[in-house]
C-alpha cells in the first residue's frame, strides 16, 4: 500500500513510499515498514519509541509515525539529511490504530466487546458458544487468546496492540470467520489499541479495584472503559449495560448521548434474570426476553456465572439475533477454562486475581461445602499492591482456612507480597512454592471439605524474576489427586 493511500491526506506526491508492513517496535521493523514511534504509555516512563528510531532507519524503515516535533528531533540528532517521511500526529498511538485498520482493511462483519473489572473472558467465551450453536462462524479473543474452530492462537496481552489485533481480524476473516466477540481491557482503551475496530455492540459488566498500578484512580479507571462507547463503538450501536451497577444510569446517559441504543441485563432488566437456583452439578437460570421465558440448566457455578450468562445472552441478542434461538442455544454452555473449573475430588480452580473476584468464588463454592472451605491464592507482583491486604481480608473472612502461596511474582520478592497478603489474614499457613502449597491444601481435604485454588486459572506458567516457568494449577492438581496424598 502506497504511503499516500494508507495516510488519506497529509503525504505530498514527493514524499510517497511503497508501504509493506507496520511495527511500533523496531525490532520487528523491515524494509519498506512504517515505524510508529509511540511515546511511553506511563508518563515519565523509560521507554521512548523516539530512541528507537535510529535503529528502525538502519532496518530499512520507510516512514515514521510519532508526536509533534518529532520531525525536528530527528533532524537535529540524526546526521543523515535523507531522513524518511514523518508523520506527526498529537494522537500517534490513536493514528497508528487506524492505520492498522486501513492497512490489514477486513473485519468480521459481526464484532461485539466486553469491558469491565470481572467476567469478561467468560462472557466473550460464552457469546462464541451460543454463536456455534446457532450455526455462527465466530472466535473470542481476550485473556484465553483467539479461539476458533480454524485459529488458535495465544496472546501475550487481553487486548494485543492495534497492529496485532487488526492482523488477527482480517486473518479470521480469510478464515471464514464473520462474528467475533472480544474483550476491552482498561489498558487496551486507554492506549487506543481498539481504535478503527468495529464494534455494533459493547456490554459493560461491572466495575471494582484493580489495574490502580497504571490508572491514577477508579475514575481514571472507569474513563478508560467508557471509551469502549464514547469512542470505539460504531454510531448506531447498542450498548448493554447491568441493571445491578451503581454505573449504570451514568453510562447510559453518556450512551444515549452517542446515539446508542440500550439493552439492560440482571434481574428486572431487558434480558432479565428471573431466579436462579443451585443445583448440585450447576445451576437453573430462568431467563425472560420480551415475552418468553425459559429455564435454563447449566454446569456452571456462581451467581456471578449467571450474571455472565445473561451479559452474553444480551449481546447476542444486541448484535441481531432472535431472542427465542438465543435462549435455546444458551443451554448448550459449557465451563471455561480456569473460571471455577471443577478439577475433581472437591477441588476447583478459579481466575480470581481480584478483591470482588476472589469474594465472588469463594460465595460460589460456599452451598457445596458441607465441611470446610479451603482457599489457596496468591498476589501478581509489579502489580496493583493495595489489593493484596484486601485479598487476605475478604479469604480470612469468608473462608475456613487459607493458604497463601506465590503466584506470578515476576520482579518483586515473593516473602515481600506474601507478608502483605497475610497482613490481612494473618491466621493463613504460608507456603511459598505453590505445588507444595496445593498438595499441603488437598491433603486436607475431607469428603465434604472443597478446596478453591485462585489467582492463575487458565495460565499455563508461572513467571518468577523474569523467567517464565511451566505451571497449570488445573494440572498440578489433578496430578496430586491421581497420586493422592497423606
Amino acid at each position: 500500500m502506497r504511503l499516500i493511500e494508507l495516510m488519506e491526506h497529509g503525504v505530498s506526491q514527493s514524499a510517497d513510499k511503497e508501504i509493506v508492513g507496520l511495527a511500533a517496535d523496531s525490532r520487528l521493523v523491515r524494509p519498506g515498514y512504517l515505524f510508529a514511534a509511540l511515546p511511553s504509555s506511563v508518563a515519565g516512563g523509560p521507554l521512548n519509541g523516539a530512541d528507537f528510531v535510529p535503529d528502525a532507519l538502519c532496518r530499512g524503515a520507510a516512514a515514521i509515525l510519532g508526536p509533534p516535533g518529532l520531525a525536528s528531533t530527528l533532524k537535529a540528532s540524526l546526521k543523515n539529511s535523507s531522513v524518511v517521511p514523518v508523520i506527526e500526529d498529537e494522537e500517534p498511538r490513536r493514528r497508528l490504530a487506524l492505520l492498522a485498520a486501513r492497512f490489514f482493511g477486513l473485519q468480521p462483519e459481526t464484532i461485539v466487546a466486553v469491558t469491565g473489572t470481572s467476567g469478561k473472558s467468560s462472557v466473550v467465551d460464552f457469546v462464541r458458544q451460543i454463536w456455534s450453536a446457532l450455526g455462527r462462524d465466530g472466535a473470542s479473543l481476550g485473556t484465553l487468546g483467539v479461539v476458533s474452530e480454524p485459529l488458535r492462537r495465544k496472546l501475550a496481552h487481553t487486548t494485543p496492540d492495534p497492529i496485532v489485533v487488526h492482523e488477527i481480524l482480517a486473518e479470521l476473516v480469510n478464515a471464514g470467520i464473520d462474528h467475533l466477540a472480544l474483550e476491552a481491557s482498561s489498558h487496551g482503551l486507554e492506549q487506543r489499541r481498539l481504535d478503527g475496530v468495529k464494534v455494533s455492540a459493547a456490554a459493560f459488566t461491572n466495575l471494582s479495584r484493580d489495574h490502580l498500578d497504571y490508572h491514577a484512580d477508579e475514575e481514571a479507571y472507569f474513563q478508560a472503559k467508557l471509551r469502549l462507547f464514547d469512542t470505539v463503538m460504531i454510531p448506531g450501536g447498542t450498548s448493554v449495560l447491568p441493571c445491578a451497577s451503581p454505573l449504570t444510569e451514568r453510562l447510559a446517559s453518556i450512551c444515549k448521548g452517542h446515539g446508542h441504543q440500550i439493552l439492560t441485563f440482571g434481574t428486572g432488566g431487558d434480558v432479565d434474570l428471573h431466579w436462579r437456583e443451585p443445583l448440585p452439578a450447576g445451576q437453573r437460570l430462568a431467563i425472560a426476553v420480551e415475552d418468553q421465558t425459559r429455564e435454563i440448566d447449566l454446569p456452571l457455578i456462581g451467581a456471578f456465572q449467571a450474571d455472565n450468562v445473561v451479559c452474553a445472552i444480551a449481546l447476542i441478542i444486541a448484535s441481531g439475533e432472535p431472542p427465542e434461538a438465543v435462549l435455546a442455544a444458551a443451554e448448550k454452555l459449557t465451563v471455561v477454562t480456569g473460571r471455577l473449573q471443577a478439577v475433581g475430588g472437591g477441588v476447583f480452580v478459579d481466575y480470581a486475581h481480584k478483591p470482588d473476584a476472589l469474594r465472588a468464588a469463594i460465595a460460589a463454592l460456599r452451598p457445596y461445602a458441607k465441611g470446610q472451605l479451603i482457599v489457596l491464592f496468591g498476589c501478581g507482583g509489579d502489580r496493583d499492591r493495595g489489593k493484596r491486604p484486601q485479598m487476605g481480608r475478604i479469604a480470612h473472612e469468608l473462608a475456613d482456612r487459607v493458604v497463601v502461596t506465590d503466584d506470578n511474582p515476576r520482579s518483586e520478592d515473593p516473602a515481600a507480597i506474601r507478608a502483605e497478603i497475610l497482613c490481612g489474614c494473618p491466621d493463613a499457613v504460608e507456603i511459598a512454592e505453590r505445588r507444595k502449597a496445593i498438595a499441603k491444601a488437598i491433603g486436607w481435604l475431607g469428603s465434604d471439605d472443597v478446596l478453591l485454588i485462585a489467582g492463575k486459572g487458565h495460565e499455563t506458567g508461572q513467571e518468577i524474576a523474569g523467567v517464565i516457568h511451566s505451571f497449570d494449577d488445573v494440572a498440578v492438581a489433578r496430578a496430586v489427586l491421581k497420586e493422592g496424598v497423606s
